[in-house]
């Protein structure tokens, strides 16, 4: 992980990266509009956007990679942050009921253990929401937002992550339709631009939102189902450990 959480504490207090915050926590509102007596746990680097859910959520905390470093969240209260191994979540089995990933999959070394470990906290019902640079996007090409560092990714890629790891899309998005100048004019033209880009120039997001739901039983591939008695069922694949 090039980029330190330092950095991304740095990024997110200049004037653009409260502008990004506001842009992109509103799309994820939009997704995740009442999370009362939910469990919402971030992943990453999302302390930025889990300050809204703090007094309606049951409980909020977050798990920063280890390459990337730690610093304490929130200020002037208890901890909410812990400092993880890649792959390796310290929370129970199916305890969290929403689990937000920020600047963390881009950076990832090893994407499978990840999903895996997203997979096996969250609860059946639970949502997994991504937040992900857009290969084909502005933001993935300038190194001075957080958005230009580590693997961009198209919608393509990420379904496919998804779907190999027990994942089903539920709902997808895009965010940040600005160009990513630091000019007044474009930053104070930033909300008209969110509101009308997404019809003008949809595949140049920064940004992806993508929200999805754990599969708890998929079918196997075609051509290895069972007969029973003459018909045709379809064993469920083992889930992942």
């Amino acid at each position: 992980m090039t980029y330190t959480v330092y950095d991304l504490k740095q990024f997110y207090g200049s004037r653009g990266g409260r502008l990004v915050r506001r842009l992109v926590s509103g799309h994820v509102r939009e997704f995740w509009p009442d999370l009362k007596g939910q469990r919402v746990m971030g992943y990453g680097y999302a302390v930025p956007y889990l300050k809204s859910f703090q007094d309606e959520a049951e409980r909020v905390c977050a798990a920063m990679p280890a390459g990337g470093g730690v610093h304490f969240w929130p200020e002037g209260e208890k901890g909410r942050v812990c400092l993880i191994k890649e792959g390796e979540l310290p929370f129970a089995t199916e305890s969290i009921d929403r689990l937000l990933v920020v600047h963390g999959l881009e950076y990832a070394e090893s994407p499978e253990p990840l999903f895996h470990e997203f997979w096996r906290v969250l609860k059946s019902n639970g949502r997994l929401m991504l937040i992900v640079p857009n290969r084909l996007g502005m933001w993935a090409r300038v190194d001075w937002t957080p958005f230009g560092h580590g693997s961009p990714y198209t919608m393509g890629q990420i379904n496919n992550y998804l779907q190999k790891n027990h994942f089903i899309l539920e709902r997808k998005g895009r965010a940040l339709f600005m160009p990513p100048f630091r000019s007044f004019l474009v930053m104070r033209s930033a909300y008209t631009i969110e509101s009308f880009g997404k019809f003008i120039f949809p595949g140049l997001a920064g940004v992806h939102l993508i929200e999805a739901s754990k599969q708890i039983y998929a079918a196997i591939p075609k051509g290895k189902a069972e007969r029973v008695k003459g018909r045709r069922i379809l064993m469920p694949n083992p889930l992942p450990t």
